[in-house]
């Protein structure tokens, strides 16, 4: 095989991949969701209230229907901070729907973007309740403090106390503190036990989400990881899909003292984040069609009458934020959904992240992080177009044996092998910029479709948003141009068909390349430029020298 047709095997194999995983995707049906399961604790199924594989004494059954109240259009409260606004329901005092005031809607402008929602375009809220006879659950009616909350210009934090009715002495406070410059909401129940016996209940911190991405993120068959995920030192993390909980074949850790549940989205997450040391039970099942349900329960310890008991998590909700959320919490950082390729794409966007704050701009920072590549590589592309140069050089040797041999196609390889042999030419060489360029691309691609980072951001004139596509083509339309200009360097191919297969090539990866986010043009188009410049100054040199220009 020799030089040009490894080229075009390996251009349309990665395109072939690439477009069939995309139509297999596009074509297999959606999972069916299985008919929902009833049980005790929910009459109907849907947000069932979760039960500790080992229950620690016989005081702390699962509550019964009655004692989780389903409430209609239960009344709200309304929290404002600087980085978030959100509505707290007064069942079981979830946080029902969350804007995060910081990051835009897409396709919305103006609005901004809903991380937890009530239903107006998907189901997923933060849930948590207490386990235990009495004890109010997520189902619960609480008491909603008046009027909106507001955390002040200059507070620190603000805290929002929830009171459960009384039941056989059994005082319940829920309180969720928002911070002034943080994602993170502290989640506490407060137990009075004015009983005459003493309690040992549980409790259970849920995210409660349909299995519906938010945002449309798919291009070529790509699409970033949509469902439940794990965390813990010992098992690290631990993705689950959707389908897996519904084919009752998740696997993930169920009982650890350390770790987190999430649910991960394109560019957001929402996390449970539990004490470090406290004994904890993992869970994720399907809870109503296709509804689900992942979270962790933390047993409560022992508390005797007259005496008071606490619990608390911390829930991260907020966007995928590479630099901060490794300070939140262990392995917090590993929700970023990079692919196969993280051993590339990780690094990569540190040195992305590096650039950026020298520049101010993702954008240029993604041109020297391009110009850094090539100079990595730059002694293996020289050597490609040396030898692209030479056997450009050799073209009427190579037509003439055309002519000579062109009825034995074994006989005509042979000559052509020996000839490259006495000149010293590798005709593989041309194509090892695009062994490696392939990974890099592909790696790249992942940094700029997962990183909330590239989440419109601008670069400069009509590119506004590097994570989605050029909105008028320009940058694809110059990439083309480019890639026929280096067409142009290249040695013609003697077979006239090969030649005008490698002539289509620049009109069918403009094609491809318009729908491709911005930012990943943007490096192909720089990419180019550098290339034609190191093979336009080597082509010059060698036939500048009329290196290997012999008669045939």
């Amino acid at each position: 095989m020799d030089q040009r047709r490894l080229i075009l095997f390996l251009v349309f194999s990665f395109a072939i991949v690439m477009l069939w995983d995309g139509w297999l995707k596009h074509t297999q049906p959606a999972p069916q969701a299985p008919a929902p399961v009833t049980n005790a604790a929910d009459g109907n199924g849907v947000g069932a209230v979760p039960v500790p594989s080992v229950s620690p004494s016989a005081d702390a059954p699962v509550p019964s229907a009655s004692g989780a109240v389903v409430a209609e259009g239960a009344p709200r409260t309304i929290v404002r901070t600087g980085l978030m606004v959100a509505e707290i329901s007064a069942q079981g005092g979830d946080i029902v729907r969350l804007e995060l005031t910081q990051h835009q809607a897409n396709g919305e402008a103006g609005k901004n973007f809903v991380l937890f929602d009530d239903g107006a375009r998907h189901v997923y809220t933060a849930q948590s309740g207490l386990i235990g006879e009495g004890l109010p659950t997520h189902k619960t009616v609480f008491a909603l403090p008046e009027g909106e909350q507001v955390l002040k210009e200059g507070a620190d934090k603000l805290v929002v106390r929830l009171e459960a009715p009384e039941q056989n002495g059994l005082k319940v406070a829920k309180l969720l503190t928002f911070h002034s410059d943080s994602y993170v909401i502290d989640v506490a129940y407060e137990i009075t036990n004015g009983s005459e016996r003493a309690i040992t209940p549980h409790a259970y911190f849920q995210l409660t989400r349909d299995g519906k991405p938010a945002e449309s993120v798919e291009a070529f068959g790509v699409t970033t990881f949509t469902g439940p995920a794990f965390y813990t030192d010992e098992q690290k993390f631990q993705k689950v899909s959707f389908e897996e909980i519904d084919e009752g074949k998740a696997k993930f850790v169920k009982q650890a003292d350390d770790g987190w549940v999430a649910m991960v989205q394109h560019y957001f997450v929402g996390a449970w984040l539990p004490p470090v040391g406290a004994e904890r039970e993992f869970f994720a099942r399907q809870v109503g069609p296709g509804l689900y349900s992942a979270g962790a329960i933390l047993p409560v310890g022992t508390v005797e009458p007259g005496a008071s008991g606490s619990v608390q998590s911390r829930l991260y909700a907020g966007p995928q934020e590479q630099d901060k959320l490794e300070d939140v919490a262990p392995g917090l950082d590993l929700v970023v959904d990079y692919g196969w390729l993280t051993v590339i794409a990780a690094p990569l966007f540190w040195v992305l992240s590096w650039f950026h704050s020298l520049t101010g701009n993702w954008g240029w920072a993604i041109i020297l992080v391009t110009v850094l590549i090539k100079l990595v590589f730059f002694p293996l592309s020289a050597a490609s177009y040396k030898s692209m140069a030479k056997m450009r050089v050799l073209g009427p040797r190579m037509q003439r044996l055309k002519e000579l041999y062109g009825h034995d196609k074994a006989k005509m390889q042979q000559e052509m092998m020996e000839m490259y042999r006495k000149e010293k030419i590798n005709p593989l060489g041309g194509c090892l910029p695009i062994l490696v360029q392939i990974p890099v691309f592909i790696a790249l691609y992942w940094v700029l479709l997962g990183s909330v980072e590239m989440r419109n951001a601008p670069w400069l004139g009509w590119i506004q948003d590097l994570s989605a596509k050029d909105p008028y083509f320009i940058l694809p339309i110059v990439m083309g141009l480019s890639m026929l200009v280096q067409m142009k360097l290249n040695p013609t191919p003697p077979d006239p068909m090969q030649a005008k297969i490698m002539m289509a090539m620049p009109i069918v990866f403009t094609f491809m390349f318009l729908w491709f986010p911005s930012g990943l043009v943007l490096y192909w188009v720089v990419n180019n430029i550098l290339s034609i410049a190191q093979q336009w100054q080597i082509t010059r040199m060698i036939e500048g020298g009329k290196s290997g220009a012999k008669p045939a």
